[in-house]
């Protein structure tokens, strides 16, 4: 059975059921086969795991060669901005890189990539190390977090009643102030931290 076949499978079933869902006895009724046939590709769920983790970062298609030519703030945050777009896309798959370090060759492409583009660019290495890992957190978090809605609009008065939870408006003046911002929604709480994570850096670079 074609390893492909098999892994686009375990994405869907996390996709459909969730992260626990996935089992390779799971996989293998889904597949109509024998856990006997998975076991020739992986030696446990731990391995089949890393192969679902990659195969989100394999939709990420960004050459390196393309991402020092930006210079170091456009290529991390063309990667947050195209890591977080796969990721949210898989939300329940996203999860599994909590239990998984992503060590397949898609993952450690884009490592390398952005990596090679702080080091192009002066950072320090134990710094470049850092900021890779600082931003992949990042990203997963607020993957994990997205839900397919972003919110954002005014509130309207049964919304803003229900912030407040019974509790008297007055009591809370800088939360009404604001009110008219919120919700905030999920991709403009994504860019407006991702700019200051990446002036961060850049201050962190200077100095060092």
């Amino acid at each position: 059975m074609p390893l492909e076949r098999i892994v686009s499978t375990a994405l869907r079933i996390v996709d459909d059921e969730g992260a626990d869902a996935l089992s390779m006895r799971t996989l293998a009724q889904r597949l109509g086969s024998g856990t006997a046939t998975l076991y020739r590709h992986f030696d446990n769920r731990a391995a089949l795991v890393a192969h679902v983790v990659d195969r989100m970062f394999g939709v990420v298609e960004l050459k390196g060669d393309e991402l020092l030519a930006m210079g170091w703030q456009q290529a991390l945050r063309t990667v947050a901005h195209t890591m977080f777009e796969a990721l949210a896309r898989h939300r329940n798959a996203a999860r599994l890189m909590v239990e998984e370090i992503p060590l397949g060759p898609n993952a450690m492409a884009l490592r390398e990539h952005c990596v090679a583009a702080l080091l192009d660019s002066g950072f320090p290495p134990r710094l470049a190390a850092h900021a890779f890992a600082t931003l992949s957190r990042y990203v997963l978090g607020f993957a994990i977090q997205s839900n397919g809605h972003g919110g954002g609009g005014q509130l309207d008065d049964a919304q803003l009643s229900a912030v407040f939870q019974g509790v008297d408006p007055a009591s809370f003046p800088a939360t009404v102030t604001v009110a008219g911002s919120m919700p905030v929604p999920i991709e403009d709480e994504f860019s407006f931290g991702l700019e200051l994570l990446l002036s961060g850096l850049a201050q962190l670079r200077d100095d060092a």
